[in-house]
């Protein structure tokens, strides 16, 4: 693989900003990685909970590897809600800040309420677009866990009269899909349109605009933000003091807190640990040590993971998962335009028409039926046949954080890319 010397400090691009006409408030973002004057460029979409700095490295890696390439990783609109400003002080104000309840929330969460798929994949196009650069150069949509079920939404999608696909070079599914992608992990989605209709009033009517799921299932909170805040402030103590004893156990939810003395970097691996964390949320980096620590070992090095969370900006995880974009999701899994995508105003009405190449990878979440779907989707479209890769030694989040000589999705990527 190249360095970062393979191209000189005039040539590399690695910048954040917004992109789109819409107003600063709610304009996605994006994190840009790579040779400035590459020909293609890969457009990444996170997971539920994954925003632009989760691909910092990723994007690094890859774009080195396969120098005709950039890597532009999305900060999804609802990113903007979040109050990431404390990040940018030392850890102890960081700790203040956060842990004493000063930051900012959304002042009106029901204008969030409408913010689901048909506006995240209008979102995604003008990305697309900006990327594409007036047709000079190709764009490749590529996403990570539900960040897939959006690119294959996309190019199914009308743009009145016009399918997304047309905007695209190819299609990259990683740990995610349509049709039984998650059933590997015990994930099965079933919806009528009486349950579309109480889960839109829920979030309409009842105020569930945002989805608490991921930090209640890793124990790190109740509020939507409680993960997201948790890991970027102890990823935060980890790379200042990482051999320093923690000042953060005793704040910590009672189910998580490690007994007795622990190191910054040994508290951030053990909220990450793939021995005894929640399996979509958990690295193979290494171990806990007797004396509180951590030892390296495996194939992502968590201080890597750290430097993704600790930001300041971007930050690797979203704060406020839309509950919108969530039913809008489980609504097309089917991947077929029903009753339910009518109601829900989602027109995937060229799904059998896709024509353009697509590559899937797997970790050990799903055993398997990642690559199943992608074969599926290829298979009744016009794509014909599917590019699919597994190691089922990695984890679902080792996928963005393994080096590049353990991470066989950065390898296979790139070669696939760069055909």
């Amino acid at each position: 693989m190249a360095t970062h010397g393979a191209a000189s400090s005039s040539e590399w691009l690695e910048r954040y900003e917004a992109v789109g006409g819409a107003p600063a408030a709610q304009a996605p973002h994006v994190l840009k990685i790579g040779n400035v004057g590459a020909s293609r460029v890969l457009v990444m979409v996170g997971g539920r909970e994954g925003g632009a700095g989760a691909l910092r490295s990723f994007g690094r890696d890859l774009a080195e590897a396969a120098p005709d390439l950039q890597v532009w990783s999305v900060d999804r609109r609802e990113q903007n809600l979040a109050d990431l400003s404390g990040f940018a002080k030392g850890p102890q104000e960081a700790t203040d800040y956060y842990l004493g309840g000063r930051y900012r929330t959304p002042a009106d969460p029901a204008a969030a309420a409408g913010w689901g798929l048909a506006v995240l994949v209008h979102d995604l196009r003008e990305i697309v677009r900006a990327a594409a650069d007036g047709g000079r150069r190709q764009v490749v949509l590529g996403g990570i866990s539900v960040g897939a079920n959006a690119v294959l939404n996309y190019a199914a999608w009308d743009f009145d009269g016009a399918p997304g696909y047309d905007d695209l070079a190819g299609l990259v599914l990683a740990d995610g899909g349509v049709y039984d992608a998650y059933s590997g992990a015990g994930m099965e989605f079933g919806l009528t349109l009486e349950a579309a209709k109480g889960w839109r009033a829920q979030i309409e009517q009842s105020g569930a605009v945002f989805e608490t799921a991921t930090s209640e299932a890793t124990g790190l909170g109740d509020l939507p933000e409680s993960a997201a805040i948790w890991l970027q402030l102890t990823a935060l103590h980890a790379l200042a003091d990482p051999h320093g004893v923690s000042a953060l156990v005793p704040h910590l939810p009672e189910g998580v807190r490690p007994s007795g003395q622990v190191t910054n970097m040994g508290l951030f691996g053990r909220l990450l640990d793939a021995a005894d964390r929640h399996p979509s949320y958990s690295v193979h980096a290494g171990l806990p040590t007797d004396d509180g620590d951590w030892a390296d070992g495996g194939p992502t090095s968590l201080s890597a993971v750290a430097e993704a969370f600790a930001g300041p900006e971007p930050g690797a995880w979203v704060w406020y998962t839309l509950n919108r974009v969530m039913l809008d999701y489980v609504a097309t899994i089917d991947f077929t335009q029903s009753e339910i995508t009518d109601y829900l105003g989602l027109p995937i009405r060229h799904t059998t028409d896709i024509d353009v190449p697509l590559y899937a990878f797997q970790s050990g979440l799903t055993g398997g039926t990642v690559g199943q779907a992608a074969k599926r989707v290829a298979a009744s479209s016009k794509i014909g046949e599917a590019t699919v890769h597994s190691d089922f030694d990695l984890s679902h989040q080792d996928l963005m954080y393994a080096r590049w000589a353990d991470n066989k999705f950065l390898q296979t990527l790139a070669e696939w890319a760069s055909r």
